[in-house]
């Protein structure tokens, strides 16, 4: 362990998006520490601030039961590395930044041993298993939550919190010209553009795409001036619904983009979106939306018993309300999904835009400089 003005500080991102929230939070670690050293996981983002990956970054971004078994050597080696590397150096604060599964037995390893442990995004334990809280006060000596409502649920169970806001809120503008969008994408700026977003991964793409494009087949028979726009991740995820569309909407006039998937949404009128971090940034760049999601039979039986939040979709979640129409399994048909899209090209979703500016506020709380000082204030402790 080395002195709190020169701190080594421990942490684990396990995907893109943990990089993302890490690298901000290391910048301002290093402003209040410019001799820390950062030790750990993390993607180019963190690296690019300083952090020594002993890992590859990538060999921790697996999902699925059966992509994880595959790996699992793998990961329990890298596990293990890890641990035995921080309990040897002992760090001034270890930070795991979500990647729960992966991150929780290493935080409650170094926590048993006396070093301070920070969990950073909540995992989803208000909506679901939440007898997983005493697992987490076990490891974990402070959560930094990215959604108010998270804190109170922490404080309920007694373990510290802190609402740092969601850095996506600091990062994505409060107003974004519809016009300025179509103009970088070079879409016309007469129509009205429907965003068509079934999802960034292979298996969402092949439970979703089919439904939204009947959806927007039938939304374009009815009004036959409506265009649309996708965004696609890759040129894997963009052949795949590209064989879909000619299957199933031939005749649809929809304009493929390569990622720029915030671009394409602030250029829309009205969103269909598969639930996920999506609905938030939709909501953050203020576009009217109707949210739906379907899971494998297997995966819903389990999760219908399981899940206890009212609603699934983030903008509903923060608002406390049903602010954006959601169509969660057998309520997501063509029927529930045109209605509620037509009616997203109405006037009256104004209102809603409105709400989603007062909860973009709330979620802006520049979450890299709280989280950074939150990690001081447990270095320094």
């Amino acid at each position: 362990m080395t002195t709190s003005t020169a701190p080594l500080i421990a942490v684990i991102a396990g995907e893109h998006s943990g990089d993302l929230l890490g690298a901000g939070m290391l910048r301002e670690l290093r402003r209040l520490y410019p001799n820390a050293e950062f030790i750990g996981v993390g993607g180019p983002l963190m690296q690019a601030q300083g952090l020594q990956s002993l890992v590859p970054m990538e060999d921790l971004a697996v999902m699925g039961i059966a992509e994880v078994l595959g790996s699992l050597f793998k990961l329990l080696g890298h596990r293990r590395l890890l641990v035995n590397t921080f309990l040897e150096r002992r760090p001034d604060v270890f930070i795991g930044i979500d990647a729960p599964d992966f991150n929780l037995p290493i935080a409650k390893r170094l926590k048993a041993a006396g070093i301070k442990t920070v969990h950073y995004v909540s995992p989803s334990v208000w909506a679901w298993r939440q007898g997983r809280i005493h697992g987490i006060k076990q490891a974990v000596d402070h959560v930094l939550c990215l959604l108010p409502f998270e804190k109170a649920f922490y404080d309920e169970h007694e373990l510290a919190a802190t609402f740092v806001g969601h850095p996506l809120a600091d990062a994505i503008p409060m107003q974004w010209q519809k016009s300025d969008a179509r103009a970088h994408l070079q879409l016309d700026n007469v129509s009205q553009w429907i965003g068509v977003l079934p999802g960034s991964r292979k298996g969402e793409i092949a439970r979703m795409a089919p439904l939204f494009l009947q959806v927007a087949k039938r939304l374009y028979a009815d009004n036959p001036a409506l265009k649309f726009v996708t965004p696609m991740i890759s040129a894997a995820r963009a052949e795949q619904f590209k064989v879909l569309q000619q299957q199933i909407a031939p005749e649809l006039p929809l304009t493929m983009i390569d990622g720029q998937s915030r671009d394409t949404m602030a250029a829309c009128d009205a969103l269909l979106l598969t639930s996920g971090t999506v609905t938030l940034e939709a909501m953050l760049i203020k576009r009217p939306m109707v949210v739906a999601y379907k899971f494998n039979w297997l995966t819903y039986q389990l999760i219908k018993r399981l899940f206890k939040a009212r609603f699934f979709s983030l903008p509903n979640l923060l608002a406390d309300a049903l602010l954006v129409p959601e169509f969660a399994q057998e309520e997501a048909t063509v029927d529930n999904l045109t209605a509620a899209l037509a009616l997203q090209l109405e006037p009256q979703a104004e209102q809603t835009v409105a709400r989603f500016a007062e909860l973009h506020h709330q979620l802006k709380q520049h979450a890299d400089v709280l989280s950074a000082q939150v990690v001081s204030q447990l270095i320094s402790d």
